[in-house]
């Protein structure tokens, strides 16, 4: 199989960028865009360059990104806004290739392996690409070029704004072994901290590493470590509008207030628990594994997963699960910010299942069967018609509505080991 030819293009600071081309005032200033104060999400999510380079970052508190630079103008969040200008960007990345693969709003993987041939080089396509979507959109974008969605990636992060970095087999170590281990994707603060206590740093040390140490510290996830820094990565990019199978369903949400007990927890999870339930219940599915995210209110967070004697899509089930995985994995040395739920390795719901002597699989249909009613009378007559009596214990929290206020996503490109 010859080299692939895969481009990453990063939208530069999307968010502002899109306010500055609506708001032409606002150009050439600190701005901060954020999410609504008022409903608890006063952090930042993108900064214009003049404000970066006076310290503002992303997921900063607005209080703290005003110590920074003073003269900061806090613009709020436009979601429908961001995914329009992201629908025209898409449309420009699909005039060269059917394969892209979204990464959020602002970022996409194109394999543009069979265009070579109809509109050049690949550096040819990613300078098309950039020229376009400057003068059609007025907005700026970062390219990496490469030979899979790994190192392309890096590449889109190594120059901005504006940019366009070519990281091919041949300068593949110049470039990318200097690089600090933490811009390698999935490395995570945490697992950044692991690392550098056994002191590596850099993608390079990384790479030199023993595949087995790796895995010794990290778990299976280790030798997908391994691989990425080495630049050996072959995940495929998704076929535009294929209706591939779904890997993962999942549901986050930033809550109202910060979280500090159990009880808030459990609350959370039945909430996300039944939007992703219900989810996969839509997508005629069941998981294998149920996964939880937590951030606290510093924004560290850490990802934990188990892996289930049989499928289900079962709310409740799902709910326990996860909140068993959070007991076993958080003692509360800060508040939570925010908190997720996912059900990965997603199975057809008919799907054949291997009966365990202690499984009690009467209780389950009956808990399905619940499920199912519950679906029919929201469908009919709105969310909010049946609720768990859990809701009512926390007016503040219990008033989110998960399924239809917040992202589920189906996710086509997530830890991969």
């Amino acid at each position: 199989m010859g080299q692939r030819h895969i481009l990453h293009c990063d939208c530069n600071c999307f968010y502002a960028s899109v306010e500055m081309q609506e708001h032409p005032e606002l150009r050439g200033k600190s701005i901060a865009v954020c999410g609504d104060p008022e409903a608890r999400h006063g952090i930042v999510l993108t900064a214009s360059y003049p404000a970066k380079r006076m310290g503002v970052k992303t997921g900063m508190p607005i209080w703290e990104a005003k110590q920074h630079c003073r003269d900061l103008i806090i613009v709020p969040a436009s979601y429908g806004k961001y995914q329009k200008y992201s629908g025209y960007v898409r449309e420009v990345f699909n005039d060269y290739t059917d394969q892209v693969e979204s990464f959020g709003l602002d970022e996409a993987w194109l394999d543009i392996t069979g265009s070579v041939g109809l509109f050049g080089s690949p550096v040819k396509i990613a300078n098309e690409i950039s020229v376009r979507i400057k003068r059609e959109l007025g907005i700026t974008v970062s390219i990496g070029v490469s030979f899979n969605k790994i190192t392309a990636k890096l590449g889109s992060d190594y120059k901005k704004p504006d940019a366009i970095t070519i990281i091919e087999p041949e300068n593949y170590k110049e470039i990318v072994y200097p690089l600090p281990a933490g811009d390698l994707l999935y490395v995570g603060a945490a697992t950044q901290r692991k690392l550098g206590n056994y002191g590596i740093r850099t993608i390079g040390q990384l790479a030199e590493m023993n595949p087995e140490v790796l895995k010794g510290w990290f778990g299976v996830m280790g030798y997908t470590l391994s691989a990425f820094a080495r630049g050996l990565d072959q995940t495929p990019v998704a076929k535009q509008d294929a209706h591939s199978a779904i890997k993962s369903v999942g549901n986050s949400a930033t809550t109202p207030r910060d979280l500090t007990t159990d009880e808030d927890v459990w609350l959370m999870l039945v909430l996300l628990s039944e939007s992703v339930a219900m989810r996969m219940r839509d997508l005629g599915s069941k998981c294998n594994v149920v996964e939880i995210y937590v951030r606290d209110n510093e924004l560290s967070g850490f990802t934990r997963r188990r892996k289930l004697d049989s499928p289900t899509n079962v709310s409740i089930e799902i709910a326990r699960i996860a909140f068993d995985l959070f007991k076993r994995n958080y003692s509360w040395p800060k508040p939570l910010r925010s908190i997720g739920v996912r059900g990965a390795d997603l199975c057809p719901a008919d799907c054949a299942v291997q009966l365990g002597f202690f499984s009690n699989e009467e209780k389950r249909e009956k808990l399905e069967h619940i499920d199912k009613a519950v679906d029919t009378l929201r469908q009919r007559y709105g969310y909010r018609s049946v609720q768990r009596a859990v809701v009512y214990t926390d007016p503040v929290l219990g008033g989110i509505n998960a399924y239809d206020d917040h992202n589920i996503h189906p996710v086509g490109y997530f830890h991969t080991a």
